[in-house]
C-alpha cells in the first residue's frame, strides 16, 4: 500500500490505460511529439520515461493528484547516463533549429529574466525553463529542468543548435553518473495551462513543494505599504520610520503594512568589537561582509524609549534632516563609484593606484564627518555612545523595538503588519562565529561554474570577499526560531527574507546544495508556521529553481523582479528610464512560472521617480500589493491616489498579471517594435496593460543588461478582447463569451464598443508610457437597454473598484441594476440611453450622459467602509 496521504503509481497506470499513445516518443535519435520532431540528434545515452513510470507516490491532495494523472499522458521525463560519476555533469538533450522559444534564465545568482530565440544555441546559461512554439500542432512544449536526488539542473546552450542539460550537486563529495528524471517535458495547446500542468506534475512527482493554490497568502497582498530601503538605506532609524508613516497619513493614504528593511539588525565586521554595531554604514555594498552578532535590534532601535514619538516634544524630521540624509547617500554613492573605478583600472592592468586611493580616502573622511552630523540630528534617541548590548534595554519592555512597534500601532491604527528584513543566513555575511549560542563557521565561497555566464554583481564580489558565517544545518530550526520568536514577541508580524541563494555558494561540506537547502528551508518553514501564522514572509533574491522546488512548502509570496533601480548603478544616465522597462519584463515573464507556486510580488518603487507613473500603471493591474520606498517628504500623492484607497486597501485584480500570447516569443525590450502587453481579470471585467519597455536588455557577449538607445522610441501594436485569457480564472470564464464589450482606455479617457470578431485596435505607445484597457461585458436590460459598469476612472484599475453587481434588483423603484463600488471619484458606465433615475446610497442623484454612451456620476469616499451603492433605474 502507499504510505498515508500518498497515492501509488498503479493508480496513474490505470488512469493512463485510455492514453496508451502518449504524446512524446524517443526513437531513432529524435524526440517527437505527436509525430512532430521536437529535438533531433538526441544522444544514445538519453532516455525518456512516461510520467507514471517515474512517479511512484505522492502526498498531493487527491483532487490535485487526479488532475495531474488525467494529464499525465501529455508529459514525461528525460534522463541521461555517463560512464564516470561526477559532481557536475553536462549532456546534450538533442537540438532544435528554426523553432521559436521563450525562456527564463538567471542573469545573476539571485535574479532571472526573459530571453527569446529560435534554436538551442540561443539559450543562455542557467536557463530555468524553455517554452517552444509548435505551430504544426497548434501547441507549445515546455522543457523544464528539475531536481533528482542531490542534484539540481539547468539548461545551457550547446553548439549547432543543441540544448545542454547541466546537473550539479554543489559538493565534490556528492557524485552521480545517471539520472532518470532530471528534465520534465510537457505539451499543451494553451501556454498558460501548460505552465499549470507542468508545475503541478512536478509538485506531485517531487513532493518537496506546494502550489500556490494549496497555500494561504499573507493579508498584505491586497493592501498598500511602505518599505524603508530607498528612503534610508542602512541609515534607517525610529525617527525616520515614524515620520515616513506619518507623511502618508497626512497625505491622505494610510499604509497598512510597513517593511523596515536592511539596517535594523545588530551586525559588525570580523575585525570589530564583537559586542558593538558596525559604524557609519549607509549603502548596500558596505554591510555585505558584516555578520549578525545578536538577534535583537541594533543600538539605534534598541535605545528607543516608549512614548518618545507620541509626546508634544517628539523629534522632528524637518527639511534640514532630509537634506543631510540625501547628502549622505550621495556621498556614499560617490565613494562606491570611485571604488568601482579603481577596480576597473586594476582589471585593465594599471598598477599605479595612488590617485584613486587618495581620492577614496578623502571621500571617506568627508563621509564620516557627514555621518556624525546625521547621527547628531537624532541624538534624542542615541543615548550617547553607550552600547545597547551593555544596557538594560535588552530586557525592558519600555525601550527598543517592542516599545517602538507599540507606539506605531497606538498612533497609526490602520497599520496591520510590520515586517523586518533579514538575509537567509542571518545577515549578508551570515552569523558571526562565537557570537551566539549557535555553531556558526565562516565558510569560504565557491561559485558554480554555471554562473560564469552571469552578470557581474557587487553582492557576489562582497560575499566572495568575506565568506559566509554559516550556522550548521542541524541547527537551522533553532537559528530561525531564535530570530523569529524574538521578533514576534516585540510586535513584528513577518519577515522579508533576502539573499536566499547564498546557500549554493557554501554547500561543499554539507551534502551539496540540495541537501543544505532542504535543511535550511525546513527550519525556515517550521519557524514561519510557529511565529508568523504560516504566511508572514516575503521571499527575495530567490529566483532559482532549487528555491521553488525545495523552499516553498509554506512560503507563498515572493519577488518576481530584480530591484527597483532609481538610476543605473553603473552610471548610465539613460538608465533612469530604460531600467524601468527591464523591471517590468522581469516581473511579467517570471510570473509565468513563479505564479504557479507563489503569489507574485512586483516590488516597490518611488512615487516621485521620473518613471513613477510607468511603474504605477503596472502595479495597478499586477494582482499583488502596491508598496513604495518613498523618501520622507518625497511623494506624488496625486499618483498614489490612482492606485490606493484612503484606507490603504487597493483595487486588486483577481489573478496575477501575465504577458499575452502574442508577446511570448517577442522581445519587448530591444527589438524596436514590440509592446509588452499584460492581462488580468477583475470581478466584473478584464484588464489589459500595454507598456513600451523598449530601450535595454541582456547582451550575451558582454554578459550584462545594457541600454539600446536606438530602440527607445514610440512603438505600435494591437489590442483585442481575446488577448485576455478569461478561462484562467474560473469565475471570469463566462465573461469571455460575451457578445459585446464596453472598452475603456484609462489614459486616453475613451470609451469604445468591441466584440470578439471586431478588428484589433491599433495603439501607439511612447517610451516609458502605457495604456490600460478595461473590457466589460455589455448586459442587455430589457428589449432596448445596453449597460456595462466600467468603474472609477480616477483609478488606474477602475474595474477593480466594483465589488458587486446585481442585475435582478426589483425594490419597487424600478431599479434594474445595483452596484457596490469602493472608493470615491468619477464612476463611469456605458449606457446606450439615459436611465430614468440613479440612486446613490439610497438618495436620487444627478448624472451626465455624454457622447459614446458615457454615463457619469460623482461618488464620495465613505469613511466607515469605503463602499457606496449605486442603483440604476431604466
Amino acid at each position: 500500500m502507499a504510505p498515508p496521504n500518498e497515492v501509488s503509481a498503479s493508480v496513474l497506470d490505470q488512469a493512463n490505460t485510455n492514453n496508451i499513445n502518449r504524446f512524446f516518443e524517443l526513437s531513432g535519435g529524435n524526440l517527437s511529439v505527436n509525430g512532430v520532431t521536437l529535438l533531433s540528434d538526441v544522444p544514445d545515452n538519453v532516455s525518456f520515461s512516461g510520467f507514471s513510470s517515474i512517479c511512484q507516490t505522492s502526498d498531493a491532495p487527491l483532487p490535485l493528484f487526479h488532475q495531474v494523472q488525467s494529464q499525465s499522458f501529455k508529459g514525461g521525463f528525460l534522463g541521461f547516463s555517463k560512464q564516470e560519476p561526477s559532481d557536475h555533469l553536462m549532456n546534450s538533450l538533442g537540438k532544435f533549429i528554426d523553432r521559436n522559444f521563450v525562456s527564463v534564465f538567471r542573469f545573476k545568482t539571485w535574479w532571472s529574466t526573459m530571453w527569446v530565440g529560435s534554436n538551442g544555441s540561443d539559450l543562455q546559461k542557467e536557463t530555468q525553463w524553455a517554452l517552444l512554439n509548435v505551430p504544426e500542432l497548434r501547441s507549445y512544449v515546455l522543457i523544464l529542468p528539475s531536481i533528482e536526488g542531490s542534484f539540481r539542473s539547468a539548461l545551457q546552450p550547446g553548439p549547432d543548435g543543441h540544448v545542454m542539460i547541466y546537473a550539479e550537486s554543489g559538493s565534490t563529495k556528492v557524485k552521480s553518473s545517471s539520472f532518470d528524471a532530471i528534465v520534465y517535458v510537457h505539451i499543451s495547446e494553451n501556454p498558460y495551462n501548460l505552465m499549470k500542468e507542468a508545475y503541478s506534475a512536478l509538485r506531485v512527482h517531487l513532493n518537496t513543494f506546494r502550489l500556490l493554490e494549496e497555500k494561504s497568502v499573507p493579508s498584505l497582498i491586497d493592501k498598500f505599504g511602505w518599505c524603508t530601503w530607498d528612503a534610508f538605506y542602512l541609515a534607517v532609524d525610529p525617527v525616520g520610520v515614524w515620520h515616513g508613516v506619518k507623511d502618508f497619513i497626512n497625505g491622505g493614504i494610510a499604509p497598512r503594512f510597513l517593511i523596515i528593511d536592511d539596517g535594523w539588525q545588530s551586525i559588525n565586521l570580523d575585525g570589530d568589537n564583537p559586542n558593538e554595531d558596525a559604524k557609519n554604514l549607509i549603502l548596500g555594498g558596505q554591510q555585505m561582509t558584516a555578520r549578525l552578532y545578536r538577534f535583537q535590534e541594533c543600538d539605534k532601535f534598541g535605545r528607543y524609549k516608549a512614548g518618545t514619538m507620541l509626546g508634544p516634544n517628539a523629534p522632528s524630521f524637518d527639511s534640514n534632516r532630509r537634506k543631510l540624509l540625501m547628502s549622505l547617500i550621495s556621498k556614499a554613492i560617490e565613494i562606491e563609484n570611485a571604488e568601482k573605478g579603481r577596480d576597473r583600472t586594476i582589471k585593465a592592468g594599471v598598477t599605479e593606484l595612488s590617485g584613486f586611493d587618495s581620492k577614496i580616502e578623502n571621500l571617506k573622511v568627508q563621509f564620516n564627518e557627514m555621518f556624525g552630523n546625521w547621527q547628531g540630528s537624532s541624538s534624542v534617541l542615541s543615548g550617547g555612545n553607550q552600547s545597547c548590548s551593555s544596557c538594560c534595554c535588552k530586557t525592558s519592555e519600555d525601550v527598543g523595538l517592542k516599545a517602538f512597534t507599540e507606539d506605531l500601532r497606538k498612533e497609526f491604527k490602520g497599520l496591520d503588519d510590520i515586517y523586518v528584513w533579514h538575509a537567509l543566513c542571518g545577515a549578508w555575511g551570515g552569523v558571526r562565529p562565537g557570537a551566539t549560542h549557535l555553531n556558526s563557521k565562516a565558510i569560504p565561497v565557491t561559485l558554480s561554474p554555471s554562473l560564469d555566464g552571469t552578470m557581474s554583481d557587487l553582492a557576489v564580489v562582497k560575499i566572495v570577499e568575506g565568506g559566509v558565517g554559516l550556522v550548521h544545518p542541524d541547527q537551522a530550526a533553532d537559528f530561525y526560531d531564535s530570530m523569529h520568536s524574538y521578533l514576534a514577541k516585540v510586535g513584528i508580524t513577518g519577515v522579508k527574507v533576502d539573499v536566499i541563494h547564498t546557500l549554493e555558494y557554501v554547500s561543499e561540506e554539507y551534502g551539496g546544495r540540495v541537501e543544505l537547502a532542504k535543511a535550511y528551508y525546513k527550519g525556515l518553514t517550521e519557524s514561519l508556521v510557529k511565529n508568523f501564522k504560516g504566511t508572514g514572509l516575503i521571499a527575495s533574491m530567490q529566483q532559482c529553481n532549487d528555491f521553488f522546488f525545495l523552499g516553498t512548502q509554506q512560503i507563498s509570496f515572493g519577488r518576481v523582479g530584480d530591484d527597483f533601480w532609481f538610476q543605473d548603478p553603473n552610471g548610465d544616465p539613460m538608465g533612469v528610464y530604460w531600467l524601468q522597462g527591464v523591471h517590468m519584463i522581469h516581473c511579467a515573464f517570471n510570473s509565468m512560472w513563479m505564479g504557479q507556486i507563489i503569489q507574485p510580488d512586483w516590488d516597490m518603487f518611488q512615487s516621485d521617480h521620473l518613471c513613477a507613473k510607468f511603474h504605477a500603471g503596472s502595479r495597478a493591474i499586477c494582482g499583488g500589493p502596491v508598496y513604495v520606498s518613498d523618501s520622507v517628504g518625497g511623494h506624488d500623492f496625486d499618483l498614489l491616489k490612482k492606485l490606493v484607497f484612503p484606507d490603504g486597501t487597493i483595487p486588486k485584480c483577481q489573478h496575477f498579471a501575465l504577458p499575452t500570447r502574442d508577446c511570448l516569443f517577442k522581445n519587448p525590450l530591444f527589438d524596436g517594435e514590440s509592446i509588452l502587453k499584460i492581462w488580468n481579470v477583475n470581478k466584473f471585467g478584464g484588464v489589459l496593460g500595454a507598456f513600451n519597455c523598449q530601450g535595454a536588455g541582456w547582451d550575451p557577449k558582454e554578459q550584462r543588461i545594457k541600454g539600446y538607445s536606438e530602440c527607445y522610441k514610440p512603438v505600435s501594436g494591437t489590442v483585442h478582447v481575446t488577448d485576455i485569457e478569461w478561462d484562467q480564472k474560473q469565475e471570469a470564464a463566462q465573461m469571455g463569451h460575451a457578445e459585446e464589450y464596453a472598452l475603456y482606455l484609462n489614459q486616453a479617457e475613451e470609451l469604445l464598443l468591441t466584440n470578439p470578431t471586431s478588428d484589433p485596435i491599433l495603439v501607439t505607445i511612447r517610451p516609458s508610457t502605457f495604456e490600460i484597457f478595461t473590457f466589460v461585458p455589455i448586459k442587455k436590460i430589457g428589449p432596448h437597454v445596453k449597460f456595462a459598469p466600467i468603474g472609477l476612472t480616477n483609478m488606474f484599475n477602475g474595474g477593480g473598484t466594483i465589488q458587486a453587481v446585481d442585475y435582478s434588483s426589483d425594490d419597487g423603484d424600478d431599479v434594474n441594476v445595483k452596484i457596490k463600488v469602493k472608493g470615491g471619484g468619477k464612476f463611469l458606465s456605458y449606457s446606450n440611453g439615459p436611465p430614468k433615475k440613479i440612486y446613490l446610497n439610497g438618495a436620487e442623484v444627478g448624472f451626465e450622459l455624454l457622447g459614446g454612451g458615457k454615463l457619469i456620476l460623482d461618488v464620495p469616499w465613505i469613511e466607515e467602509c469605503g463602499l457606496s451603492e449605486v442603483g440604476f433605474a431604466f
